[in-house]
């Protein structure tokens, strides 16, 4: 008999009116692991979260944590911690008081409360705060004080709802990290929304990509990044640019089945006038079109063929303006069909001497 994980959907589908949020979602999750749900908005990774939490009722399809069906359980009783955008903390309550609201639902006596408390403020960096109250934190605090609500009642799974979009850029970047350590310390399953790809990759174990309420892919960021199974995911995984008749590059040809490919950075090597180039028969000649700073590399917009592909480029590499002319070899693609995708090599490449990053 196949043993179950800790989390599991099984054929979920869910409609709002005559909208269908959710298709025939199915997916596990090992107990402590931390899930990153991404995808573009409206694909319908909240509207999992919900169900998962019991906020919201699928249609048909059923839902299991820890073995135990959920469907008819309500929220209260699931053993869920949630993390909402917002925070959603209380703000007539100072600290101490949203930390212990939900020890009081449970009847806790005040001593148990005083020590759980305590222990969160501890583990989420922030004693002393006890008596402030919300209005006083700033937004990395506050979230932090919400991540220690949640887990007060010691749930067993956390769910969190696009925990840093309220957050500024270099605040949000700091809780990643600290979110990580956080989850690996306590060990407790762990389900966030995102859609936002760096977040994902640099902070969950494993992704599950939505898309149109469904579910693309499931796997670790690495295999996903690499391996895309969909036409959906090679394209908005990573930097992609589209080709719709990728035959036009030199060394490559169109296939019947898949007519259209991604080209990402790292498949470019970029030469400048000087530089000595290999295989010049299938370097492409192109523009610069655009280049911007990002703090520890430069990205470069290339115009080959009317198609415009992105590369990055080493700050200690020679300056590149717009306007500059230069030749891009192109070793591989992803082509793909409105089902899978492929990894297809250039021809005149000798692939005996190719490396993968």
């Amino acid at each position: 008999m196949r043993r179950m994980q800790y989390i599991e959907l099984s054929h979920i589908n869910k409609f709002f009116g005559g909208f269908q949020a959710s298709k025939d979602v199915t997916f596990g999750i090992s107990k402590g692991k931390l899930i990153g749900l991404l995808g573009p908005s409206g694909s319908g990774k909240t509207t999992i979260l919900r169900m998962i939490a019991g906020l919201e009722h699928q249609d048909s399809g059923d839902i299991y944590i820890d073995g135990r069906l959920v469907n008819d359980i309500p929220a209260s009783g699931r053993g869920i911690g949630f993390v909402f955008q917002n925070y959603a903390l209380f703000p007539y309550l100072n600290v101490y008081e949203n930390i212990a609201y939900g020890l009081r639902v449970q009847r806790r006596d005040k001593a148990y409360i005083r020590q759980r408390v305590g222990e969160l403020l501890e583990l989420v960096g922030l004693p002393g705060l006890e008596k402030r109250y919300p209005a006083q934190l700033s937004g990395g605090q506050r979230q932090r004080i919400a991540f220690a609500r949640a887990l007060a009642p010691n749930p067993q799974l956390l769910l969190l709802d696009e925990p840093f979009a309220a957050i500024d850029a270099k605040v949000r970047k700091e809780l990643r990290s600290w979110l990580r350590e956080m989850i690996t310390k306590i060990g407790i399953t762990s389900i966030f929304v995102t859609h936002d790809q760096d977040e994902a990759i640099e902070v969950a174990d494993e992704i599950v990509i939505t898309n149109q309420g469904c579910v693309e892919q499931v796997g670790d960021p690495v295999d996903i990044y690499m391996n895309p199974r969909t036409a959906f995911v090679a394209q908005f995984i990573g930097q992609s640019a589209v080709i719709e008749d990728y035959g036009r590059l030199k060394g490559f040809e169109t296939q019947d089945s898949a007519k259209r490919a991604v080209i990402r950075p790292e498949f470019v090597t970029l030469y400048t006038k000087n530089q000595e180039k290999q295989y010049q028969s299938i370097l492409e000649d192109g523009r610069v079109e655009h280049v911007t700073f990002r703090g520890n590399s430069f990205e470069i917009q290339v115009k080959v063929k009317g198609i415009t592909i992105t590369v990055n480029r080493a700050l200690t590499e020679t300056p590149l303006k717009t306007g500059d002319m230069v030749q891009l070899l192109i070793n591989r693609l992803y082509v793909f069909d409105d089902v899978s995708t492929n990894i297809v090599m250039n021809k005149g490449l000798d692939t005996s001497d190719m490396f993968y990053i």
